[in-house]
This record gives structure tokens, C-alpha cells and sequence, in this order.
């Protein structure tokens, strides 16, 4: 039995739901709109001010995908009403990042600046030029760019330099030691 698939999700005021018979969900709310199309084999019931997903049979198969369900309509329900935020901070002398229009310039030590297009519905925030704040209602998205931001320069163990999560621990490795 799924304990996640089983739990009940709260809607927010100033959110709607509405979900078709083919399972398509469109989420509106005060940060946006987020449509998705779930497995026909699941039933998702409103109720209100919540919402309800309830598998048919004991598959392995539905039971898999029961929990998923759950998971990715509750994100969509707190994306739309608060929103999804990662940190990254950037450490090493001569790293730096800005905003020029729709592309963040990242100087990284390499022999050209890396320009990365910001993909739709996503807003990025650089208070300073070591600190990158990206914000959304797509989980998936805001997760994903702030991952392709960290792979350009992903901290390194010796000197601890390159792009970070805030909150993220980077184990150290002592040096070379003399003889």
C-alpha cells in the first residue's frame, strides 16, 4: 500500500483544479499554469478544497506509478501557490555570474564566457555576482536549470572552487604532502 499515493492533498484558495476524464490536469494559480496528462489507469477525485488519487486494482505496476501520481500533482498544486526556489553560489577568484536580458554570462575560468539561455517561466535573480537565485512554478524546470548551471563548473574537492548549492556540502581532500 503507498503511504504517499494515499494522502490527501490540500488546495490552496486562489488555486483551481480541474482534471479531465482522460486525466489531464491543468493547476491555476496566482504564479502560473501547469498542465499535465497522468495515467488513464488512475482515478484523481476533487473534492472541494482537495484532492484524492485512488488506483483500481493491486498491479505492480499501478501501485508503482500511484505514489508518482501523488507526488507530481501535489508539486504542481505548491508550484502554482508558492513556487519553487534553488540557490547556487559561486566561490572562486574570478567567478562570476550576470544577467544580460533573457541569458545568464557565467565567467568561470574558461577561455569564454558560457551564456545560457533561461527557459520559459523561470525567473533568475543575481543580487551578486556570486550568488544565483532561480525561481518557478515547474519544479522539473527549476531543478533542471539550476543542475545545467552547476555543471559548468561543479565544485572541485581540494579548493572547494566552482558552482554550488547554498546548502550543499563539498567534501575536502587534503593536498600533495612534501617529503
Amino acid at each position: 500500500m503507498s503511504r504517499i499515493g494515499n494522502k490527501v492533498i490540500q488546495v490552496p484558495a486562489g488555486v483551481t483544479v480541474t482534471v479531465s476524464p482522460e486525466n489531464y490536469a491543468v493547476v491555476k494559480g496566482p504564479k502560473g499554469q501547469l498542465e499535465f496528462q497522468f495515467n488513464q489507469s488512475l482515478g484523481i477525485e476533487i473534492d472541494g478544497s482537495e484532492i484524492k488519487v485512488t488506483r483500481p486494482n493491486e498491479e505492480m505496476f499501478t501501485k508503482k506509478i500511484h505514489g508518482t501520481t501523488r507526488a507530481l500533482l501535489a508539486n504542481m498544486v505548491n508550484g502554482v501557490s508558492t513556487g519553487f526556489k534553488k540557490q547556487l553560489e559561486i566561490r572562486g577568484v574570478g567567478y562570476r555570474a550576470n544577467l544580460q536580458g533573457n541569458v545568464v554570462n557565467l565567467s568561470m575560468g574558461y577561455s569564454h564566457p558560457v551564456e545560457l539561455e533561461i527557459p520559459a517561466g523561470v525567473t533568475v535573480t543575481i543580487p551578486k555576482n556570486t550568488d544565483i537565485i532561480i525561481e518557478g512554478a515547474d519544479k522539473q524546470v527549476v531543478g533542471e536549470f539550476a543542475a545545467k548551471i552547476r555543471s559548468v563548473r561543479k565544485p572541485e574537492p581540494y579548493l572547494g572552487k566552482g558552482i554550488r548549492y547554498v546548502d550543499e556540502y563539498v567534501p575536502r581532500k587534503a593536498g600533495k604532502t612534501a617529503k
